[in-house]
């Protein structure tokens, strides 16, 4: 392969990039702004390669999504070599160059300079179809996640100031009925009337799960409070519509699984994938989504666990050595794919518990146990994957007999 005489790098924003060039010597060869379009980022592209004179140019960019994504499509759809820098990575290494200046050129022109000396960066690729689109619909559910969260915290918030008792009386993360209840009856005196039995005919007409139960535990919590709360009122009506909101977030979560199960289903490695326990259509599609499908971009299991923040590295100084800890920069959305499988395996997969069960004779506390089992557990998925195997569960060796 060619040695390349241009470097070109990108300073990404959401309307425009600044483009800065350099040749062998890191002398400035281009540097200007140029709008988020699709016609103007074809003529830099074109104005650059004609800079080149035929000779190959690598792009660096400090970004690898968001504002950058026409920008790195059109490169990587026109043959050119693109280099991911993060952008943490520029800034401590702008402190190396002349001058405290802060500009969207001075950028542009360190992560082209970066690109020119640094052989460690990644090279970016046009994204596998399938792990575009579960990365868009996992980070839509991770919104609509956190959006019932707050939703909840928001509901049950507004019932302390006014209902306490039954604030306390249920779950409403997970009891689907006491939702119901809320967008019919929020205050005291509103279920002392209807009454017990009357409230489990209407949570019943609407489908409710135990509705005798609901029923009977709101009512209660209504004749221990027989003073109403100034603001009562509008309190309720808050409360109404907040568990309204919930039950639509929890209707289009329904949705958005059913949609990432599918097309995750659609992906070469699901099979493999769903066959380790503890792993679901959720947290394999989110695996896809951050590793985007192909494991040779990673070249080992090693260093996918890097990324992955499974892998602990050195943290030495002086006479203190062995000082492992876990990197500072690594994927924590993949790192909670293994996680969250590891924690679900170590209760159901007899393989996975003999290893946690192993590790905490070691010594080991709940986390370490985990977070060890998680680290095998990718090593194990990498070689399946390599394979083209799925895994099957073996008894782990019993005890020896005596006699």
């Amino acid at each position: 392969m060619a040695v390349p005489e241009l470097w070109a790098g990108l300073d990404a924003g959401k309307a425009e990039h600044h483009c800065t060039v350099i040749d062998t010597d890191g002398k400035r060869r281009l540097s200007r702004r140029v709008a988020n379009d699709e016609s103007a980022l074809l003529q830099l592209i074109a104005e650059v390669l004609a800079l080149s004179e035929g000779e190959p140019v690598t792009w660096a960019i400090d970004l690898n999504a968001g504002g950058a994504a026409l920008m790195i499509a059109l490169l990587t759809d026109n043959g050119q070599n693109v280099l991911y820098i993060p952008g943490r990575t520029v800034h401590h290494a702008s402190g190396s160059y002349r001058g405290d200046a802060k500009t969207d050129a001075k950028d542009a022109f360190v992560i082209a300079d970066q690109a020119r000396m640094r052989r460690d960066l990644q090279t970016m690729h046009r994204g596998d179809d399938v792990a575009v689109d579960l990365r868009i619909l996992t980070s839509r559910r991770l919104d609509l996640a956190a959006d019932r969260t707050r939703a909840i915290n928001r509901l049950r918030a507004q019932m302390l100031e006014y209902f306490p008792a039954l604030e306390r009386a249920f779950d409403y993360s997970t009891c689907k009925a006491s939702l119901l209840l809320l967008t019919g009856y929020q205050t005291p005196g509103a279920l002392r009337r209807i009454g017990r039995h009357r409230l489990a005919v209407w949570l019943k007409n609407r489908k409710a799960r135990n509705c005798n139960v609901v029923a009977a535990t709101a009512v209660e919590a209504a004749e221990a409070q027989h003073t109403a709360v100034p603001g009562e009122k509008l309190a309720a009506a808050v409360v109404a519509k907040l568990a309204r909101q919930v039950m639509a977030l929890d209707e289009e979560i329904a949705e958005t699984d059913a949609l990432i199960e599918s097309r995750f289903r659609d992906h070469p490695h699901a099979e493999v994938i769903l066959s380790m326990p503890g792993i679901g259509p959720v947290l394999g599609a989110e695996f896809i989504a951050h590793t985007g499908g192909d494991m040779g971009i990673y070249g080992t299991s090693d260093r996918l666990a890097g990324v992955a923040g499974l892998a602990p590295v050195p943290k030495d100084s002086g006479r203190i050595s062995g000082n492992m800890r876990r990197p500072r920069r690594y994927c924590r959305r993949l790192l909670r794919v293994f996680y969250m499988s590891a924690m679900v395996a170590a209760r159901c997969c007899p393989t996975s518990k003999a290893f946690y069960e192993r590790k905490k004779a070691e010594g080991k506390n709940h986390k370490q146990a985990i977070i060890a089992l998680a680290r095998r557990r990718l090593n194990v998925l990498w070689a399946l994957i390599r394979d083209g195997r799925t895994f099957e569960i073996t008894a782990p060796p019993g005890p020896i007999p005596l006699g």
